[in-house]
């Protein structure tokens, strides 16, 4: 972990600030574009964090907008900084685009909160299990690629059990423990890495049982990524899907999942029961071997 906000964070740190700066002078997209000499759709990737914009075209929004130093020299730094590359940027031609800026963000949270209907979340998945996932999308991966993803994996992972790593709050539909993946010898070893995770004083794991009826987040699966201190106008919800991503940043739709994320919580095993219930779900597996 890093001892400030990570270059993803700060790309959208200086994104909200540069929209808020153009807003107030009155400048629409269009002509804060033409004065740069760029196209108005980087300009709204640079604002919505999508983007990095070199310091020299924030000197010029700078100048257009009538900010002098020294904020102007602030954000004229902190473009720089947003320049910087992640560690995640190696992997650039094995995970795409907007899973990397996800990655990115979560390192730099404070609270991570994720409902999972179907698998294991990536942060807590084992080599094995990961790989028998990424078979199952790709069976046609090559084994350098495999190695590649789960190395990703694995590195995203040592990022989270830090020194100071983010709280992290998942709840698991049953069916993620009861649905086999890989070999029974791997998805045994899945179940006793949960188990271990649970016991980690920053890791909150809960099992939402088929017993409990119908829920909020039937049909979905979603993360509410939050952010410490003068960062938590950066809050948003994560939704995932096969093809991309969609980030919901306004402050009623976080508070919308938040709300959602804690009936299911509420409705959910607690900690301590769910590392008994994985236990019965490993005695099974252990028995089917």
């Amino acid at each position: 972990m890093t001892n400030g906000p990570g270059p993803t964070v700060r790309r959208r740190q200086l994104g909200k600030e540069l929209r808020r700066l153009r807003e107030g002078a009155g400048k629409t997209i269009a002509e804060a574009a033409q004065w740069v000499g760029i196209k108005s759709p980087t300009i709204s990737k640079i604002e919505n964090g999508r983007q990095a914009i070199r310091p020299t075209n924030v000197r010029l929004l700078l100048q257009l907008y009538g900010i002098g130093a020294p904020e102007a020299d602030t954000l004229i730094r902190l473009a720089g900084e947003a320049n910087q590359r992640g560690w995640w940027a190696s992997y650039g031609d094995t995970v795409p685009d907007w899973f990397r800026n996800f990655v990115g963000l979560e390192s730099d949270a404070s609270e991570i909160d994720g409902y999972d209907s179907e698998l294991v979340p990536g942060q807590l998945q084992t080599a094995e299990y990961a790989e028998a996932v990424i078979l199952a999308a790709r069976p046609n991966a090559t084994r350098a690629d495999l190695t590649q993803r789960v190395t990703f994996r694995r590195e995203r992972q040592e990022r989270l059990v830090g020194n100071t790593p983010p709280r992290l709050h998942f709840v698991l539909n049953e069916a993620v423990l009861r649905r086999p993946v890989g070999t029974p010898e791997a998805f045994a070893g899945q179940l006793d890495y949960l188990a271990e995770m649970a016991r980690l004083p920053h890791v909150d794991l809960q099992v939402l049982p088929f017993s409990s009826g119908p829920h909020a987040a039937m049909g979905q699966t979603f993360t509410v990524v939050r952010f410490p201190g003068d960062e938590a106008g950066l809050d948003f919800v994560y939704l995932e899907n096969d093809r991309g991503a969609l980030y919901l940043e306004r402050p009623a739709d976080v508070e919308a999942y938040r709300t959602i994320f804690n009936q299911l919580a509420a409705a959910a095993l607690t900690n301590g029961e769910t590392r008994q219930f994985l236990a019965k779900v490993r005695a099974d597996t252990g028995e089917r071997e």
